[in-house]
């Protein structure tokens, strides 16, 4: 009888996971067969499609480093933060201001923009956000994350104007990837962002202050009973999310055109692959993104002008019909 009861047990804890598991599984099987139908019978050169595949991986990368913070900031604190893509923007303005103004390379200036972002999260919930964030109130870090965007981008157009500037590279050179043409500062910008998302996984999985974020996120009133510094919890998490900006900003600014409002290109597809992926969820940021990227990439060989976006808007409305929590998430 208690082998029975064991075995009972032992199923029904494997079976949240099988159900976690599944659609992810369904979503990767039913990409892989949809590039395939496109190979055989999509009536393109298969170079073109090899391209646009490489491509849309490389552009998926550059999304989900960009969305890895905000889901980061949207699964611990419940925050829409409308700011993301400003700080973004800030990021990057910072990248350009000390490698045009100090001459230091742009990768090293990435590495000081980090802890600058940081602490610019950090103030930013500690001082405008967190007597609401711990009240539990949305609409109001709502306001203030759009109040704050705004006051970054017209703060940037004064200072530097909306004239577009560019970052100098410092990799040189392209690397051939199954016939595909692929540049070295993208492979970069997509390695770091694999490299992001193992780093923060393994920080939320196996450290004490991981274990405090999470427990935080499921159930801030209840780990306030048992001694986790909820306010400490919300400010740190902000404050890595806008670190993870950082990161998205100068791995990408050697190929982006600088602008004050360059963010809002960002802003909605990363908002689009948070819920995608699965809010709260840095591999679902991850796949959400990779995903994005494709059916950009894929979509432009057939659908002119803005229709490979339309064909984004389509992807996303059909995977959350079939599961509205994303591919990563939980059904609550």
């Amino acid at each position: 009888m208690p082998q029975h009861a064991n075995a009972a047990e032992s199923t029904s804890a494997a079976s949240p996971w099988r159900q976690q598991a599944r659609s992810p599984l369904l979503a990767a099987g039913i990409v892989i067969l949809a590039l395939a139908a496109i190979y055989l019978f999509g009536n393109r050169d298969s170079g073109l499609v090899t391209q646009s595949i490489v491509s849309g991986l490389l552009l998926g990368g550059v999304y989900a480093l960009v969305s890895i913070g905000l889901t980061l900031i949207f699964g611990v604190l419940g925050v829409v933060n409308f700011a993301h893509g400003a700080m973004l923007t800030l990021a990057l303005y910072f990248v350009y201001a000390l490698t045009t103004s100090a001459g230091i390379p742009v990768y090293l200036s990435t590495l000081i923009a980090v802890p600058l972002m940081f602490g610019f999260g950090f103030l930013v919930q500690r001082l405008l956000l967190n007597k609401l964030t711990t009240e539990g109130s949305h609409e109001g870090p709502l306001l203030i994350t759009l109040g704050l965007q705004l006051l970054i981008v017209n703060t940037l157009l004064m200072v530097f104007g909306g004239r577009p500037v560019s970052v100098p590279g410092s990799v040189d050179g392209s690397l051939r990837v199954f016939g595909a043409v692929a540049t070295y500062e993208r492979l970069i910008a997509f390695f770091g962002a694999l490299l992001v998302a193992a780093l923060l996984t393994l920080l939320l999985r196996r450290t004490s202050f991981g274990m405090s974020i999470r427990s935080v996120a499921s159930n801030a009133q209840g780990a306030a009973l048992v001694g986790v510094n909820v306010g400490r919890v919300y400010a740190m998490t902000f404050g890595i999310g806008a670190a993870c900006v950082a990161v998205a900003g100068g791995l990408t600014a050697p190929f982006t055109s600088l602008t004050p409002t360059v963010g809002e290109s960002f802003t909605v597809l990363a908002f689009v692959i948070v819920v995608l992926g699965g809010l709260g969820s840095v591999v679902g940021a991850i796949t959400g993104g990779l995903i994005i990227g494709l059916v950009q990439t894929i979509g432009a060989l057939y659908l002119p002008g803005t229709g490979a976006l339309l064909l984004v808007f389509v992807v996303f409305v059909l995977v959350l019909l079939f599961r509205p929590q994303g591919l990563f998430g939980v059904r609550p």
